[in-house]
């Protein structure tokens, strides 16, 4: 499995999706400027970080329920 492009890709894109939540996070949680110039552009970030993980999760089941 740790050897599979699909399922290094998948993680990879996982822990994007997870360090762009907590960078939205953390500038709702602190506010000011920061967080009125970038908050809704990394929560739409998210969004499509978050679709692609879901994509290359979805595509590692799919090809290994195939290969089993």
């Amino acid at each position: 499995m740790l050897s599979d492009p699909l399922f290094i890709l998948g993680a990879i894109a996982s822990f994007a999706v997870l360090a762009i939540l907590l960078v939205g996070i953390g500038g709702f949680a602190r506010g000011g400027a920061f967080n009125r110039k970038h908050g809704n552009r990394l929560m739409r970030w998210r969004l499509y970080a978050q679709f692609i993980a879901v994509i290359l999760i979805v595509a590692f089941a799919w090809f290994s329920a195939q290969s089993g």
